[in-house]
């Protein structure tokens, strides 16, 4: 697969097509990649690469490059295309100055996930599509490729691009099977109080990097509120457990209903908080109380919260599950 993504990259800019790539490198570990652009067939056979590592989404990076001279070349995985059919719906993205070409993806291996699996001194890993042999300091392990899965790739909500110029490969289905939803019912199922101690525990460990919001294709404003020097709460790590809650919940009420669910958010976190289940919780809701409604599914519905029907659910409503309010 990498070698046709870096020739169709290759003709696409000898021809004239496009004048830079936006794509993938490996950082400072070939399993740990990176977002990157290309402007030359010379680049791209030294640094481009196309694997089961590739997880960064490149929908967010397009905001800028998009409107930079001259016309880019993206490839998108499938969840990579609800978020960016969803920045093209908010007019984030200029759609004429991009060429999309959608790539197939199988589930891309998760280094947390590895890690969690007790498995340390990692120096290296590699994959054949089936399994995945990592390389530590003690020594060679391996695993089945689907143990090494993020929670975002075990529980892919589809294989099927929603956007895109040309395509390599073969197109997905959607997945409609509700695993994503698995982990909030258990939450849901929970006592408050229960809830309340899973999520201290989880944003209590928050150290504040704004990696997920940095990440997020969603949190796309140009001057972020957290940001603001008059708010007292700018750019720091917060000194309560209020502004630990305060932080991850303003963040996701400003993404609901515009979320695309691609769990960028969790894979960047340094602290492995489980953040996507914060936005899943929202968009269970949303489906429940609206009808089904996927965001980035296309560029015509319109978001349930940014509409109002006589069919609205009413807000005094108790909804109940499990016995638990």
């Amino acid at each position: 697969m990498q070698e046709a993504v870096i020739k169709r990259a290759k003709e696409l800019l000898a021809d004239g097509t496009v004048n830079r790539v936006v794509g993938w490198k490996a950082g400072e570990f070939a399993y740990d990649t990176t977002p990157a652009v290309f402007t030359s067939a010379e680049e791209l056979d030294a640094d481009f690469i196309y694997n089961d590592f590739c997880a960064p989404n490149l929908s967010k990076y397009i905001i800028k490059e998009s409107r930079k001279e001259g016309k880019l070349l993206v490839f998108l995985k499938p969840c990579d295309t609800y978020s960016f059919n969803q920045l093209l719906k908010e007019h984030r993205i200029i759609r004429e100055n991009v060429y999309i070409i959608a790539v197939p993806c199988t589930g891309k291996v998760d280094a947390d996930t590895v890690k969690s699996k007790g498995v340390k001194g990692i120096t290296g890993m590699e994959s054949d599509g089936e399994t995945v042999t990592i390389h530590t300091l003690y020594g060679d392990k391996t695993m089945p490729k689907s143990e090494t899965l993020g929670d975002k790739c075990r529980t892919c909500k589809s294989k099927k691009h929603v956007i895109f110029d040309e395509i390599i490969g073969e197109d997905g289905e959607v997945n409609d099977d509700g695993a994503r939803f698995e982990l909030v019912e258990k939450l849901e199922m929970m006592t408050a109080d229960e809830r309340y101690d899973f999520w201290r525990g989880e944003l209590s460990k928050c150290i504040r990097c704004n990696a997920c919001r940095n990440v997020c294709p969603a949190c796309s404003c140009e001057n972020c509120v957290f940001d603001n020097p008059n708010s007292g709460i700018a750019q720091r790590a917060a000194t309560d457990s209020f502004e630990e809650n305060m932080f991850h919940l303003i963040r996701s009420f400003h993404v609901a209903g515009r979320c695309t669910d691609c769990g960028e958010c969790t894979r960047v976190c340094p602290q492995n908080i489980p953040l996507h289940l914060i936005n899943r919780k929202y968009i269970k809701d949303i489906n429940e109380f609206y009808g089904d409604y996927q965001a980035g599914s296309d560029l015509e519905t319109r978001a349930p919260l940014n509409a109002y029907t006589f069919d609205d659910c009413e807000p005094n409503i108790v909804y109940k599950r499990g016995g638990n309010e």
